[in-house]
């Protein structure tokens, strides 16, 4: 099935809480975007999102990292689409200097499955 990855780097600025946290509403807004992305590619239009069924935040986003958020096609239905999101910290800042290191393996940071709808009069014809 179709898969899409946008890369992002996440700004000082979006840190909000103690030891340099971002909040899940982040990743949320990433899987978002790549979701639309992805609905864009397989069906000609951004399509709607309907909910999600789950979502695990399972490591912290912090400012300075650069993330990938992968959206995943899984079934396809006559109008809905089930997604599978992920977002994984590929980089991270070392301390306050400037400096980043690649982060081998990439650490799984949420994980989340949605439902996208495409519009009746989108998928007629």
């Amino acid at each position: 099935m179709s898969r899409t990855v946008h890369r992002r780097y996440v700004a000082f600025s979006d840190a909000h809480y103690a030891g340099n946290l971002v909040d899940g509403a982040y990743a949320l807004k990433l899987f978002g975007d790549v979701g639309t992305n992805l609905s864009i590619e397989t069906d000609g239009h951004e399509g709607l999102f309907a909910g999600y069924s789950s979502v695990e935040f399972l490591a912290p986003v912090r400012g300075g990292d650069v993330v990938e958020a992968e959206a995943r096609l899984v079934k396809k239905g006559n109008r809905s689409r089930t997604v599978d999101f992920e977002l994984r910290v590929i980089c991270r800042a070392v301390g306050e200097t400037g400096r980043s290191q690649l982060v081998e393996p990439a650490i799984v940071a949420v994980r989340a499955r949605g439902t996208a709808v495409i519009p009746a009069a989108e998928t007629e014809g």
